[in-house]
């Protein structure tokens, strides 16, 4: 009997929208059928594994999630006997609370087992059955994952004092992926040189508590705008005409995508190309030192 054929990843339209919602690498895509605490019955999702955070779409076509569950603090994850037998199903035990998963397929639930395994453990699972090159794909996804977790571990924590947001996403784990330690001058540079990258730079403020949004739009002609956010215990505040308070620094990025309807776009640049950020935290404050800027 033929395996059944893997689902097709999602348009790369609609890949490029999810983009400009969350910049975590995408590692693994699959529809699955979820059961969080809260339901009264599994629910139906294209789901998407990004860094160590699971992304729950109504479909493959919708472009903003509904849903996400971060899993880096995964417990354990333990197999369920399923009466049906072309699916799998298991648990993935956190912290907080207990997550029940089922897939369409064996084949599909023993590739959601690995590729979650892989980037809460950081090793490749021996005890999966897939086949070699499946197992390949893990290998490569480890070695993202690692690598993304070292560059994260380097980016200096602006606000130590301050206590873990109680949210989806871990912020004190990773920081925004159009973060960069740069001044007023170099994020206007950057995005005058490289439009193509995105057009909105998260950067540090004036001092080492605060933050500043630097964007850059077309209307007419191009105009470059800076925004600041405050530090506001546990929250941040983007200073407008009417203040906007929100709980970490993806949702100040989240809050400019959604309400721009995705004219802003955050600025990446690939991991092999460093500029704008020095290699460790003593650099990059050393560097602002010589660099002092407004906003």
């Amino acid at each position: 009997m033929m395996a059944k054929k893997p689902p097709k990843p999602a348009p790369r339209r609609i890949f490029q929208e999810r983009l400009k919602i969350t910049a975590l690498p995408l590692y693994f895509e699959g529809f699955l059928l979820v059961k969080r605490s809260d339901y009264q019955e599994f629910k139906h999702y294209w789901t998407e594994l990004r860094g160590t955070t699971l992304f729950f779409y109504t479909d493959k076509k919708s472009t903003i999630y509904v849903g996400k569950l971060d899993i880096i603090d995964l417990v354990c994850l333990t197999d369920q006997n399923s009466t049906e037998k072309s699916c799998a199903k298991f648990t993935l035990v956190l912290p907080k609370e207990e997550v029940q998963l089922k897939t369409e397929s064996t084949e599909s639930g023993e590739e959601w087992r690995g590729f979650i395994l892989t980037v809460t453990e950081l090793s490749v699972p021996q005890h999966v059955s897939l086949l070699p090159g499946q197992v390949i794909r893990l290998h490569e996804v480890l070695e993202r994952e690692k690598k993304r977790r070292l560059e994260t571990e380097q980016l200096p924590i602006l606000s130590a004092e301050k206590e873990p947001v109680q949210d989806d996403v871990n912020v004190l784990n990773t920081m925004p992926a159009c973060f960069y330690a740069v001044s007023r001058k170099e994020a206007t540079e950057m995005l005058e040189k490289n439009p193509s990258l995105g057009n909105m730079i998260l950067r540090p403020g004036s001092d080492s508590k605060n933050y500043s949004i630097t964007i850059r739009q077309e209307i007419e002609m191009p105009r470059i705008k800076h925004y600041r956010v405050m530090n506001a215990g546990k929250n941040y505040t983007i200073e407008l005409e009417k203040p906007v308070t929100l709980p970490n620094l993806f949702s100040v990025i989240d809050y400019f995508v959604k309400e721009t309807r995705g004219n802003l776009r955050p600025f990446i640049r690939s991991t092999d190309d460093n500029l704008g950020q020095a290699s460790n935290p003593e650099e990059r404050s050393e560097k602002l030192k010589k660099n002092p800027h407004k906003t």
